[in-house]
């Protein structure tokens, strides 16, 4: 079938909306009231577009306008607003623009694969984090990175035709009619899928036309400048056993210029891969006997993973924290119990049957179900509150295999978990509490630049949640009214909170100005009430508890492999797992060498002695691609003198120190 290049052209499949005007033209113009972010309110005529709005205020504006959003969803700016409503407009800046503008860009290349691919059929398209990809069925033939620089051409040709994505309302039964003329089972089976009398829509820019919600940008001309960087292979809706398509991925950019800035990013986010550096550094390996997604430590990650976990066991042991240690697995029953069977159960690994008939156990998914028990084992009195209990306990999710990315995404991890169980009077005290300490943790690793992300229910879709409504208001309202307290910089997200309570997420900027979400608060008012917990109170009366979930790191894994990207494998001198090197310039030097190390290990001082029968310039190579803070150089001069060479990472030499003077050097940079 050959596409239209209008929707009129396109029915009887869409059916077309007649709106009847009266001829009295004294009829009254029916009016809206707008009301922007800083409470400011305008009047508007119904009917208006975001874009039209944003042209009031002024043009430069409206230029920048990729989607707005509406009550507090995202539309199109050109979608018609006519009712009262509250609107943000979206720009570049914005997550949510960023996200309209990669979305459009995907149908954009959708487009210039069916000019380039006459045939080729589309499954989804979303946008992602950094970019967009579309899985495609190319009909047999190879869609390759050989293809990219015509795809790209293409796209750009299109782009600069300046179409706009039209957005029609269509019925389930026409949208099945359209694609089954055009033989596309992948959109029909997506159709089938939805209710009978389901209203869907279509958007077409150019000569392509798609079955999406949307929002998209007014016209391709915003998007300037194109990259497709990778292309895979993704089974239909994640099955196995369904058609193996092909996954372009691609990202795009309204200027030229933050598309280089973007490729110089990209080369150096390479170089500070922490796969590759993991490698290289020797901190940590994977087995695929062992299984994918199951990291393992090596001797020089586990010393600096053991020093991590002692730094924040010292904190917790300050601030009131009793150690605790749970089992790996746990019976059906207690996830059941807890509501992670219901809602994690399809991603967990699935039961391990024991030889008793009927007795099922799971790794476990989460600590918190343990913690409950623990709490609940005995009667509570007031005055033990608050209990704070901590664990570095780790947990198990059956990730996609396609899904496993290095200590960034594992089957396997550990939390640095800790529960508060607290009465509801010390609740907003506590979540200051935790909110210092995970703010205080971020800024000993160097991570400074991070937003507080407040991660609330969706409030069109309450059924994914459990508890009541006045628990979850009460939960809400405590993060926001702690987050105002101390002044912290925050976003709100809906639809992210956990299925028990709402979160503020830590989402840390690295040295890239990459976003990772890593440490978490929850407030949690369902659990203690899923386990029956109860404390007795000053009034001799059962109380239940309000339940605080927190975790500064986050995952060890992930906190670690982040790290590592953050500051390119050098890490502070207090966590570095060596931090020195001492080098001879030959074997006959190696017993003052012993001397040195030996000296420094007095002092706290941690490194080796590198005696390899190599040059002194591969030693230093080899030092250097390991990222030891300091080598110290041993030669004859040296041991006469009984002094060491003081080499420093990245800057060079520091000239000659007795061992003393570089122990009070070493410890004045602590």
């Amino acid at each position: 079938m050959i596409f239209a290049k209008s929707f009129a052209l396109i029915t009887p499949f869409v059916k077309e909306l007649t709106y009847l005007c009266s001829p009295n033209t004294n009829a009254q113009i029916t009016m809206i009231t707008v009301t922007f972010p800083d409470g400011q309110q305008r009047q508007y005529e119904a009917g208006t577009t975001a874009l039209e709005i944003a042209q009031s205020i002024s043009q430069g504006l409206a230029q920048k306008v990729l989607s707005a959003k509406v009550n507090g969803e995202v539309w199109d700016a050109t979608r018609p607003i006519r009712q009262d409503a509250t609107l943000q407009l979206l720009t570049w800046d914005d997550k949510e623009g960023k996200a309209s503008f990669w979305h459009s860009s995907a149908h954009l290349m959708a487009e210039a694969l069916e000019a380039l691919f006459p045939g080729v059929k589309f499954g989804t398209g979303p946008a992602t984090d950094n970019g967009f990809y579309y899985d495609v069925d190319p009909g047999g033939r190879t869609i390759s990175s050989d293809d990219f620089a015509r795809i790209e051409q293409k796209m750009l040709e299109l782009a600069r035709q300046k179409n706009e994505y039209l957005r029609k309302d269509i019925s389930r039964d026409d949208a099945l009619r359209f694609f089954q003329e055009k033989g596309d089972e992948y959109k029909i089976e997506l159709i089938e899928k939805r209710g009978d009398g389901e209203a869907l829509t279509l958007y077409q820019q150019g000569n392509f036309v798609d079955l999406c919600k949307g929002p998209h940008v007014p016209n391709t001309g915003f998007i300037k400048a194109v990259k497709l960087t990778n292309v895979a292979g993704a089974y239909w809706q994640g099955d196995e056993s369904r058609q193996q398509m092909t996954r372009v991925y691609g990202i795009t950019f309204p200027k030229q210029k933050d598309l280089e800035e973007y490729l110089h990013l990209m080369e150096e986010a390479k170089k500070r891969d922490h796969r590759k550096l993991g490698t290289e550094m020797e901190l940590f390996m994977f087995s695929e006997k062992v299984g994918g997604g199951l990291p393992i430590w090596l001797p020089k990650g586990t010393a600096l993973r053991q020093r991590l976990e002692d730094f924040l066991k010292k904190e917790q042991i300050k601030r009131g924290y009793k150690p605790v240690i749970t089992p790996h697995i746990g019976k059906k029953e207690l996830y059941e119990t807890s509501g992670h069977w219901e809602k994690y159960g399809e991603d967990s690994f699935q039961p391990i049957h024991t030889p008793r008939e009927g007795e099922l156990f799971l790794l476990k998914p989460m600590n918190c179900p343990h913690h409950c028990e623990i709490f609940g084992h005995r009667p509570r009195s007031y005055k033990e509150l608050p209990l704070r209990i901590a664990e570095f306990g780790t947990v198990y999710r059956y990730e996609q295999s396609g899904e496993l990315h290095g200590l960034t995404r594992v089957r396997g991890f550990t939390q640095d978990d800790a529960h508060l169980f607290c009465t509801s009077e010390q609740l907003r005290a506590e979540f200051l509490n935790v909110l210092e300490l995970t703010r205080f943790v971020l800024k000993k690793l160097g991570f400074e630049d991070y937003t507080a992300q407040i991660s609330l229910r969706d409030p069109n879709n309450k059924s994914k949640y459990i508890g009541s409504e006045e628990d979850w208001q009460m939960a809400e309202q405590a993060i926001i009214d702690a987050t105002k307290d101390v002044g912290l910089k925050t976003v709100t997200a809906y639809g992210e909170a956990a299925f028990y309570g709402p979160k503020l997420d830590f989402m840390v900027k690295d040295a890239l100005g990459r976003s990772w979400q890593l440490g978490t608060i929850q407030v949690d008012y369902n659990l203690p009430k899923r386990f029956n917990l109860e404390y007795i109170g000053a009034d001799n009366k059962p109380h239940r508890p309000v339940m605080i979930h927190r975790a500064p790191f986050g995952s060890m894994e992930r906190f670690i492999g982040v790290l590592i990207e953050h500051c390119a494998g050098k890490f502070p001198l207090w966590l570095a797992p060596e931090q020195f090197a001492i080098l001879t310039i030959s074997e006959k030097y190696h017993e003052y060498a012993c001397n040195v190390e030996q000296q420094l290990g007095i002092n706290d001082i941690r490194g080796f002695v590198d005696d390899r029968n190599e040059t002194i310039g591969k030693k230093i190579r080899d030092t250097e691609l390991s990222k030891v803070p300091f080598m110290l150089i041993i030669g004859e001069k040296e041991m006469e003198t009984g002094t060491i060479s003081v080499r420093k990472q990245g800057e060079g030499d520091l000239g000659s120190m007795t061992v003393e003077e570089f122990a009070q050097y070493f410890n004045n940079l602590l």
